[in-house]
């Protein structure tokens, strides 16, 4: 596993990180022995940071980590949790000083802990990033030591060059894939200059870039990519990407030619993520320990070449990019 400095947190983190959406609700039912499974299996591979959120399961997510990270209490574990998307409705106005300190608190116990590692807003309204305010009751959460450090999920390009003009940001978290190119046409470069930490979230485009998926596949009720593919529930750009389903396939197919024998479509598709300086890790999610294992040894895949690279770019611009780069 290979570690990266997450920003100026002075955590390193390894590059194949654990996003926990998945094990804690919207990816259909996951059971609580394979969820721990998964967790343990990431760690053995040399996963130390893992991202979760207060309204994945309900807290669901954060209780998992929390009890495996009392299983594994001799292992350095660095936990990101997020804040806001409690708020009904989700609007700017609801992130004020006393609804950040509330979700604070429940997650500091959801997480059994004193201080939370890392706070992130969840995708904010667009209006949030222009209200100092809120970023000013942040740095005094980190000045009253709830939370060490703080960052943002964003779901667009703009709103993360918005949110680093706050000094107090440590951290970006954003969709960045094969299907999700626009953050390398100049955001990743700003980030690695500022020296902030980015975390490459949905890297598979929703399980779209393992492969595995056809026509045919069914999705449980459940599940975002059953009940989310037209934006119903919150930003389509989290389910496949923002890519229609067919024409993501369509795409997966001309992928295929440049996975090499020993590789799985999905390590290769981490290892492109990787690629990219200004990352600092991806967080695929697992739902048992044979994904944690595969989703690991993406970080040991030798460094993709310029052909690689290249193809992956000319079937973004053939089957994507019209439809995605300007939206995100």
């Amino acid at each position: 596993m290979d570690y990266r400095p997450l920003g100026t947190t002075g955590y390193q983190v390894s590059a194949i990180s654990y996003g926990a959406w998945a094990i804690g609700g919207a990816w259909g039912a996951v059971r609580e022995e394979d969820a721990v499974a998964a967790l343990h299996e990431a760690i053995d591979r040399g996963v130390n940071f893992f991202d979760t959120a207060d309204v994945y399961g309900d807290g669901r997510s954060e209780k998992l980590i929390a009890r495996v990270k009392r299983e594994r209490s001799s292992e350095r574990l660095v936990v990101a949790t997020k804040a806001g998307r409690r708020l009904a409705p989700h609007r700017a106005d609801g992130y004020t000083r006393d609804n950040l300190a509330g979700f604070v608190e429940r997650s500091l116990r959801n997480l059994e802990t004193d201080c939370l590692d890392l706070l992130q807003l969840h995708s904010p309204p667009a209006e949030v990033y222009q209200r100092p305010e809120v970023f000013a009751a942040l740095d005094d959460l980190v000045k009253a030591g709830a939370i060490r450090h703080y960052g943002v999920s964003v779901e667009t390009v703009d709103q993360a060059l918005a949110a680093i003009e706050y000094p107090g940001v440590r951290t970006v978290q954003l969709v960045f894939n094969m299907f999700r190119q626009r953050p390398a046409d100049g955001f990743l470069a700003e980030a690695e200059r500022r020296r902030i930490g980015v975390l490459a979230r949905v890297p598979l485009a929703s399980g779209l870039l393992s492969g595995k998926m056809t026509r045919e596949t069914e999705f449980a009720a459940d599940d975002h990519r059953a009940f989310n593919r037209r934006g119903e529930r919150f930003d389509v750009g989290e389910t496949f990407s923002g890519l229609a389903y067919e024409r993501g396939l369509e795409a997966v197919e001309e992928l295929r030619a440049i996975v090499p024998a020993g590789a799985t479509m999905a390590q290769v598709a981490l290892r492109w993520i990787l690629m990219f300086p200004g990352v600092t890790c991806a967080i695929p999610g697992a739902r048992n320990r044979r994904q944690a294992h595969e989703n690991a040894l993406a970080a040991d895949l030798p460094p993709l070449g310029e052909e690689v690279m290249a193809a992956v770019r000319a079937i973004y611009d053939r089957h994507v990019r019209a439809d995605v780069h300007h939206r995100w």
